[in-house]
């Protein structure tokens, strides 16, 4: 495994995601942003802040507890997702994206956190 979490492909796909994120609510009036946009760009964003801070820890048991806090993220993510997407506030065809983004980033940190502590991770 690398010592560069730039070489991580969960990470980034997950910064993009949050970069995404970001751009969208950037569009948004005052209120969505102060309330709804807000919230979902903090926990996009922690997705891969999490995953970055567990892979700067020592233990691999500390960096597996990260990535499980980067996953409730994704999981506090889709709900903020279904909510812009109610509030219409983001399309449906965005919503159908952004979902699929984010339901790969999952996939992907469900197989990262069964790898850590695997051999020399």
């Amino acid at each position: 495994m690398s010592n560069r979490i730039e070489d991580l492909e969960v990470y980034n796909l997950s910064e993009a995601f949050g970069d995404r994120i970001w751009f969208l609510v950037a569009k948004w009036d005052y209120f969505a942003k102060d309330t709804l946009g807000k919230q979902i760009a903090r926990s996009a964003d922690s997705i891969g802040a999490n995953i970055a801070e567990g892979f700067g820890r020592y233990h691999y048991k500390e960096n597996k507890n990260f990535c499980y806090f980067s996953r409730g993220s994704v999981i506090e993510t889709k709900g903020w997702l279904k909510k812009a997407n109610t509030r219409n506030l983001i399309s449906d065809e965005d919503y159908q994206s952004l979902l699929k983004e984010l339901e790969t980033i999952h996939i992907k940190l469900n197989i990262y956190i069964k790898f850590i502590g695997k051999g020399n991770a």
